[in-house]
């Protein structure tokens, strides 16, 4: 039964352990999840621990050099105690102090006595004098100690001739420390035979510390309560710019409005801020970009359906009516197939500029820039095309205001400016003169293309730069089917390509001019 009884307890102590540590082991998992919930939470548990572990340690050492000073300070009053009494007992050469008792008679021991008690209570301390043996001659606590007694052995193993030693005591019911001082007693003797044995009452050191404690625990309360009210308004100021932000970044792509914080918040979350707002500016170009490209697609993709159905059913037609046998004259025929060849033509040549303008929007293509004359390439493309010019009545003047006009840009690519540009102008110039300029100056090199066309209306003239633009005046019969309406929007795009800019000036029925700068090439 006895053995079942310990049995059954040791069971509950394991099973009650068991319970404990699982207790602690989830308050600190829950502590540790509330720790780590927000910033919020983060900024109070970090300063109440920081406060709590710091005035734990303060505490420590407060009470570690509040003990010791006290030690200290008590050494030095005993010290003090010490030569005083010494000095008194060598004032009184006329008692031998350290003799027996017995040797006097009754008063004389009365009033040594009486002396010795008298000294006791003016310091407040123990006297006793004894010699090199130990035994006790005199005392102030007849009561407790009589003469012919001895002190402990400790007091033995201390003594010093030159100086007075402090012995340090601790009671071994109480634990407290207490004080002593063995000094030489110097009666003119030639040799020290007797000594002055000074106790003082035990330290009360506990007690400071106690009221040390006291005040610091108190005080600390009141600091943590103030510390936890801090925290709490540091961590709202901190947590609600911070949260605002969170939810204004989730709203990000639903509104147009920015993220504003208050101008009392900190510098970083005003940067932070900052940067937010930036980041949903450069989504919002992202995104209108995007769109932008997807509407510009998409359009695209309907300009060529419309550019494309046109001749195609045109050449559908026309086939189907010789397929029919509806065409049985040989002159209708010829037309026809010239007009189908014409077509494919114009298709042929759409789908190369569609091509082209596409590597050009898409970055794919590479312009090797090396020095060349733009002067000598702009007379020979219009040597080249002089032929087409005449086919309309038209003629090609180069007027070259400069021997040499040197640019950085790629020759085939500054070629199929000109000629786009010279096609142009022929297309819309009958009966007319086309001018080709060069002119180099000091900052820039200036190349023109004018002609004495039908010129372009005001009202299209900002439209050129379109795809698959033509000008109302150029959409009559004799110059349907000349362009594709991609030629200006490729030489734009291949004069920016070269650093350079283009501009035009047109007045209806009286032509058009193509201005291009490029900056000028100096060889060192």
């Amino acid at each position: 039964m006895v053995t079942d009884d310990r049995g059954a307890r040791k069971g509950k102590l394991q099973s009650a352990a068991r319970k404990i540590i699982a207790c602690w082991h989830s308050f600190w998992r829950k502590l540790g999840e509330q720790f780590n919930k927000n910033i919020y939470t983060r900024i109070i548990f970090t300063n109440v621990m920081i406060f709590t572990v710091g005035l734990i340690v303060l505490m420590f050492i407060s009470g570690y050099v509040v003990k010791h000073t006290t030690y200290n300070l008590a050494e030095e009053e005993l010290l003090d105690k010490a030569k005083r009494v010494n000095y008194a007992f060598s004032e009184l050469t006329d008692k031998l102090w350290g003799t027996p008792l017995t040797e006097y008679t009754n008063g004389q021991a009365q009033e040594r006595q009486d002396f010795i008690t008298f000294l006791a209570d003016i310091y407040d301390t123990r006297i006793t004098i004894f010699n090199t043996e130990g035994i006790i001659s005199d005392t102030s606590a007849q009561q407790e100690v009589g003469p012919g007694s001895e002190v402990e052995d400790s007091y033995l193993e201390t003594l010093n001739e030159d100086d007075i030693t402090v012995v340090r005591t601790e009671e071994k019911e109480t634990g407290r420390q207490s004080l002593a001082t063995v000094a030489p007693l110097d009666n003119d003797q030639e040799y020290i035979e007797n000594w002055i044995l000074l106790e003082g009452g035990p330290v009360d050191v506990e007690s400071t510390l106690n009221q040390l404690y006291l005040v610091q625990v108190v005080g600390g309360a009141v600091l943590l309560v103030i510390l936890i009210i801090s925290s709490i308004y540091l961590a709202t100021n901190i947590s609600r710019p911070i949260s605002h932000m969170a939810t204004s970044v989730s709203d990000i792509g639903s509104s147009s409005s920015l993220i504003k914080i208050e101008k009392e918040s900190l510098d970083e979350i005003k940067t932070l801020s900052q940067q937010l707002n930036k980041l949903e500016q450069k989504m919002r170009k992202i995104q209108s970009e995007s769109r932008k490209m997807e509407e510009d697609r998409s359009r695209l993709f309907a300009e060529i359906s419309h550019e494309l159905r046109t001749p195609l059913t045109t050449v559908q037609g026309f086939i189907e009516a010789i397929r029919d046998g509806m065409v049985r004259e040989q002159a209708v025929f010829d037309r026809y197939l010239e007009t189908i060849y014409q077509q494919t033509v114009h298709i042929n040549r759409l789908v190369d500029d569609i091509l082209a303008l596409s590597r050009l929007e898409s970055g794919n293509v590479t312009v090797d820039k090396l020095p060349l004359d733009l002067s000598a390439l702009a007379h020979g493309v219009a040597t080249s095309l002089e032929e087409m010019a005449r086919n309309k009545n038209n003629s090609i003047r180069v007027d070259n205001k400069t021997e040499s006009a040197m640019i950085l840009g790629d020759a085939d690519r500054m070629e199929q400016i000109i000629k786009n540009l010279l096609k142009n102008a022929i297309n819309a110039t009958e009966n007319g003169t086309i001018r080709v300029g060069v002119e180099a100056g000091l900052d820039q090199v200036i190349l023109t293309v004018e002609d004495s066309g039908v010129g372009i209306s005001p009202e299209d003239l900002p439209h050129i730069w379109d795809r698959f633009f033509r000008a109302r005046a150029r959409r009559d019969e004799h110059s349907r089917g000349k362009g594709t309406g991609l030629g200006l929007v490729i030489v734009k795009k291949l004069v920016q390509l070269q650093d350079g800019e283009i501009e035009v000036d047109s007045q209806p029925g009286r032509g058009t001019t193509f201005k291009i700068t490029f900056p000028p090439y100096y060889q060192s």
